[in-house]
């Protein structure tokens, strides 16, 4: 299900939501194609999102596009 039609179906609400297709620029990855999993309220959005996994996430559908920001692994450095 495309992002629009999210945002059409629960209007102004917190949905959980699995990643199905996206694209990814060099620090950005744009999600586009999505499988509701539900709508999630206010109060347990938050708890939902910690505990989101792998393609899982949740998102406000006030936003136009689900957009992530994509940080880099990057090692950690020590001296011993």
């Amino acid at each position: 299900m495309k992002w629009q039609e999210v945002r059409e179906i629960f209007p102004n609400q917190f949905v959980k939501f699995e990643i199905l297709h996206s694209e990814e620029t060099e620090n950005q990855e744009i999600i586009d194609d999505v499988a509701v999993i539900g709508p999630i309220t206010d109060e347990e959005a938050t708890r939902e999102l910690l505990n989101s996994r792998d393609k899982t996430l949740v998102y406000h559908t006030s936003k136009d596009q689900v957009i992530m920001k994509v940080r880099k692994n990057i090692g950690l450095r020590r001296n011993l």
